[in-house]
C-alpha cells in the first residue's frame, strides 16, 4: 500500500484554498464571478463532497440525500426564528438533526445493498418530501414555505440584546462577498475533512468494503457499522450545506427535498469523478454554471459570439446553437454527461489525470468498476496480502505452508 505524504495532502488543501479565495478572479472571464453564484458553487460543493464519502468510498448509491439537505434547511430557519440570527446555532441544529435522520434511514436502508438500497433511500426521501408538504405543515408551512419573520421571538438574541435583520456569522452578513468567503471557508474545511477521512484507516476500510464486501466479512470485519457511519457522516455534510443554503435564502420549501435534488448531487459526483477528492467539486461547478449562466444565453448573445462569421453562415450557426442554450441547456448537459460516461467513466478527473500524465490512476471500464482513487494526491490500494485480517492460527498455517514450499524448492 502506497501512502501519500502528508505534505502532498497539505499542498492539495492549500492549493484548493487558494483557488477558492481567487474564485471571483477565476470565474469572471466566463461570466460567473459574482457572489450569489459562487456561494452556490461552495454550498453545493459541500453537499457533493459529503455524498462522495458515501458513494465514492463505499459504492452505495443513495437517491435520498436531498432529505438531509431539506432537514438541514428547515432546522436552520427554525433556529433563526426561535434562537438567534447567528449562523453557528443554526449549523449545529442542522448537522445534528440531519445526522439523526441519516442514522434512522441508514439503519433500515443498509440492510439491503445495490439497487434495493438505492430504492429504499429514494422511498424515504419521497416520504420526507410528501410529509413536508402535508403532515408536517405546522412545522414546514407546506407549499408556502418556511421563512424568517421580524416578529419571531429569537430568545437568545433577546437575552443578549443582539439585533441582526438577516442571518449573520458573529456580526458578519452572509450576503455579498462576505457571504461567499464565509461559505468558501466552510467548503475548504469540508474538503480538508474529506481528505482526512480518505486517508484514515476508516476511509481505507470503506474502500475495501467497496472493493469486496464479502471478503471483508470473511476476514472478520462487520461492515454494517462502517457503512452506517459513512451514511451518517454524509448526511451531516448535507445538513451543513442545507443550513448554509437557508442562511443565503431564508425562504425554505419542500422542493429542496425532492428527488430531482437527490439526482442532481449524483450527477455532480459522477460527472466530476466519484471516489476522487476534487471530482465532486468540479462536477458541482460545471452543473451550476450550466444551470445559471449557460441557460441564460439567447440568440442576441449568440449573434455577438459568432459575429466573425459571414451573415449566411452565422444565421444557421446561431439557429443551431440556440437549441442547446437557454431553455435547451439541459440537452447540452445531457450530451456532456453521455460523453463522460462513454469516454471518461472515471469522470472529469480521469481526463485531467490523463492530460497530466498521472499513471497511478488506472483507467476504468465502467462506472460500477470505479477504482479506488482520489486524484491529485491519491492513495492507491494495491492487492491486499492474503494474511490481512486473518486469525493468528491462519497466519501461522500460511507461514508454515510458505516455508514448506521453500524447503521443497531448495536443492
Amino acid at each position: 500500500m502506497k501512502h501519500t505524504s502528508k505534505l502532498a495532502d497539505i499542498a492539495l488543501l492549500i492549493g484548493f484554498a487558494i483557488v477558492v479565495a481567487l474564485g471571483p478572479v477565476i470565474f469572471t472571464p466566463i461570466g460567473a464571478g459574482y457572489p450569489d453564484l459562487l456561494q452556490k458553487f461552495a454550498i453545493y460543493g459541500i453537499f457533493a463532497i459529503g455524498f462522495n464519502i458515501l458513494f465514492g468510498l463505499t459504492g452505495y448509491l443513495s437517491f435520498g440525500h436531498a432529505a438531509f439537505l431539506g432537514v438541514g434547511s428547515y432546522a436552520a430557519v427554525w433556529s433563526f426564528k426561535l434562537v438567534s440570527m447567528d449562523l453557528l446555532p443554526a449549523v449545529a441544529f442542522s448537522v445534528v438533526l440531519a445526522g439523526l435522520l441519516a442514522l434512522a434511514i441508514g439503519f433500515i436502508s443498509l440492510r439491503r445493498s445495490g439497487i434495493y438500497f438505492s430504492i429504499l433511500t429514494l422511498a424515504f426521501a419521497q416520504m420526507c418530501y410528501n410529509m413536508a408538504y402535508s403532515v408536517l405543515t405546522p412545522i414546514t408551512n407546506g407549499e408556502t414555505g418556511l421563512r424568517v419573520l421580524r416578529q419571531d421571538p429569537r430568545h437568545l438574541d433577546a437575552m443578549l440584546g443582539y439585533v441582526s435583520p438577516t442571518p449573520s456569522l458573529l456580526g458578519l452578513p452572509i450576503t455579498g462577498w462576505t457571504g461567499f468567503y464565509i461559505c468558501g471557508a466552510v467548503l475548504v474545511a469540508a474538503f480538508g475533512l474529506s481528505i482526512a477521512i480518505f486517508r484514515s484507516p476508516f476511509g481505507m476500510t470503506l474502500r475495501a468494503i467497496k472493493s469486496n464486501q464479502n471478503r471483508m466479512g470473511y476476514t472478520g470485519y462487520h461492515t454494517r457499522p462502517y457503512l452506517l457511519s459513512a451514511f451518517v457522516i454524509s448526511g451531516m455534510f448535507a445538513g451543513l450545506a442545507g443550513s448554509l443554503l437557508a442562511a443565503t435564502d431564508p425562504l425554505v420549501g419542500a422542493e429542496r427535498m425532492q428527488w430531482t435534488a437527490s439526482g442532481e448531487v449524483v450527477l455532480m459526483t459522477i460527472l466530476g469523478g466519484s471516489g476522487t477528492l476534487l471530482g465532486p467539486v468540479l462536477g458541482t461547478g460545471l452543473i451550476k454554471y450550466f444551470e445559471n449562466i449557460f441557460s441564460a444565453y439567447n440568440e442576441q448573445q449568440l449573434q455577438l459570439i459568432f459575429a466573425f462569421l459571414p451573415d449566411a453562415v452565422r444565421d444557421g450557426v446561431v439557429k443551431t446553437a440556440s437549441l442547446f442554450v437557454g431553455e435547451g441547456w439541459q440537452l447540452t448537459l445531457g450530451l456532456l454527461f453521455m460523453a463522460v460516461v462513454c469516454f471518461l467513466p472515471g469522470g472529469i478527473m480521469e481526463g485531467i489525470n490523463r492530460l497530466l500524465g498521472l499513471k497511478h490512476t488506472p483507467k476504468v471500464k465502467s462506472l460500477g468498476d470505479s477504482p479506488q482513487r482520489d486524484g491529485l494526491g491519491e492513495m492507491v490500494i494495491e492487492e491486499m496480502p492474503a494474511s490481512h485480517g486473518a486469525s493468528e492460527a491462519e497466519k501461522k498455517a500460511a507461514e508454515n505452508k510458505a516455508a514448506e514450499k521453500k524447503r521443497a524448492v531448495a536443492p
